[in-house]
């Protein structure tokens, strides 16, 4: 279910604030901060530890992501701290690289495990330089929910369920991943009490020691020998040489708001921007639940699709590409594509925060499915993004060296300054993800639905030359849609597949936040006091 607390109104500027995110022990820990005195960085942080309890199987402190800042008196910026390639390729001969198969019900999928798929991690980096820059409250108090919260046990909800059964050949990879995430004869089902000791220990030694403890201490320490004896490309200085990447916003404005998004590499952000300047010359359909409105959105993403191959996205991005898919040139190009058809799953997680200063943050992270592989004494499963076929258009083994992976993930803000409203939204599900935060976007500025409506609201999603319709459109819509994509899946009903969009924002002094129920979101309101 949608989880919302509604719109309260904030009696100090300094106080109160919103938090929409994808566990109830990740929002009470984003709220505790807030109420603590913490500003929303301070809970994005604490939030983000949170979650690497509560959502171990979407977010780990072995993977990364992607911080999207707005501080009240500073500028915008972006902390890219995703995961990054080795420094050196190692022959395939010997490596511990496999596939295996993962089952989701609907379909069936590979993916590539092993120590030869982890990049090094940047989460632990990002936390800390981020709450570096623009936390205020002390190290220790920003991760005491999460040790709680690992050491007292927390509940399996039944999204967390879920993805424990979908990744279970994940899960029995190795004796130490059995060990942490199929505890007892149940494994992960709904409603247990799933306790992390050696995750707590390690985040209490953090707060105390610092990141230097993970990148250049005992972790790095044992990624390196495991990795030499185990067949993995990770070596030391891999976590020595890691840097948390500061970098200016992608920004486009949007029929009269600004929107900030991920930049370049990451491929997210742009494909977002770009669908949304296809969109601005094309009218909206009177009937926001009716064919013409549902043809708009489905032909702008394809645009998004076409653009991402034909202007060679699918790899690393930089800014002067990104200048050029945005000028006027290229969106009429690809926007006349659309207007002249007549009308007719993977491990990520997101936090948005906004807190009553006007301080913005929108977080997403992932772990990719996690390779199986716990680094020892830890609790933490090191990331597979290198067996991510989404990640290495190149092929498997071929990515470059000693370089920041490309994202689909997009933390994104919105600003109306005529209507005083603020947006902070992002989304997990790999190459939905667009799909999801695009739509949501349109839901409430084309068509001015409330945040909890845009979110809820079914879902398009196009990838090659299918169009995934998710369940809740009208049969009207349904038969209009299909007569233009002969090459169609109807689903049944809403699914986790179309993303999980969690969203916060302020109007003034009232709040709001809206939970994905597809992803079992929750969101929560902290009044001003």
């Amino acid at each position: 279910m949608t989880a919302r607390s509604g719109i309260g109104p904030s009696n100090s500027p300094a106080t109160g604030g919103a938090v929409a995110c994808g566990h109830p022990v990740t929002r009470d820990a984003c709220v505790a901060t807030l109420r603590a005195g913490g500003n929303a960085f301070d809970a994005a942080a604490a939030g983000l530890w949170a979650a690497c309890v509560a959502e171990p199987l979407l977010a780990s402190l072995g993977g990364g992501g992607f911080l999207l800042a707005r501080p009240q008196t500073e500028e915008a910026r972006l902390y890219d701290f995703f995961a990054h390639t080795p420094r050196r390729r190692h022959p395939p001969e010997g490596l511990d690289f496999r596939e295996i198969l993962v089952d989701f019900g609907t379909a069936q999928q590979p993916f590539h495990i092993g120590l030869g798929a982890a990049a090094t991690p940047g989460t632990v980096a990002g936390l800390f330089r981020f709450h570096r820059d623009l936390g205020r409250l002390p190290v220790e108090e920003i991760v005491a929910p999460a040790v709680a919260a690992a050491r007292q046990g927390v509940l399996v909800t039944s999204m967390q369920a879920y993805l424990a059964r979908v990744l279970t050949p994940i899960l029995n990879a190795t004796a130490d991943a059995r060990a942490t995430f199929v505890p007892g004869e149940t494994g992960m089902s709904e409603g247990i009490v799933h306790t992390q000791p050696e995750l707590a220990e390690l985040i209490e030694a953090l707060s105390r020691e610092g990141p230097e403890l993970f990148y250049q201490g005992e972790v790095a320490r044992a990624v390196d020998e495991a990795c030499r004896a185990g067949g993995g490309h990770l070596r030391r200085e891999d976590f020595t040489a890691y840097r948390v990447v500061r970098r200016r916003p992608l920004e486009v404005g949007y029929r009269g708001r600004r929107i900030l998004t991920n930049p370049p590499p990451a491929s997210g952000g742009l494909l977002i921007a770009f669908g949304l300047r296809v969109l601005a010359g094309i009218p909206s359909g009177p009937d926001p639940d009716g064919p013409v409105e549902a043809h708009r959105l489905s032909m702008a993403l394809a645009a998004m699709r076409d653009v991402r191959t034909g202007e060679g996205l699918e790899e690393d991005v930089d800014r002067e590409q990104a200048a050029g898919v945005l000028t006027p040139e290229t969106v009429d190009r690809y926007r006349a594509q659309v207007a002249g058809h007549p009308p007719s799953r993977r491990g990520t997680t997101h936090l948005s925060v906004i807190d009553g200063e006007g301080n913005a943050a929108s977080l997403s992270i992932s772990n990719g499915e996690g390779c199986g592989w716990m680094i020892p004494g830890t609790g933490v499963m090191l990331n597979n993004v290198l067996g991510e076929s989404d990640l290495q258009p190149r092929g498997f083994g071929r990515w470059p060296p000693d370089t920041r992976l490309t994202s689909m993930m997009a933390p994104t803000l919105v600003e109306d300054r005529e209507a005083s409203r603020l947006l902070a939204l992002g989304s997990g599900g790999s190459n939905r993800i667009r799909s999801a935060i695009l739509q949501v976007l349109t839901g409430m500025l084309d068509l001015g639905l409330p945040l909890e409506a845009a979110i809820a609201r079914s879902r398009l999603h196009v990838e090659g030359p299918r169009l995934e319709i998710e369940g809740g459109f009208g049969e009207e819509v349904v038969r209009a849609l299909i007569r233009h994509w002969p090459d169609h899946r109807v689903w049944a009903e809403t699914n986790l597949f179309f993303g999980g969009v969690h969203g916060a924002e302020s109007r003034g002094r009232e709040f709001g936040g809206a939970g994905d129920p597809r992803r079992g979101g929750v969101a929560a309101v902290v009044p001003g006091r």
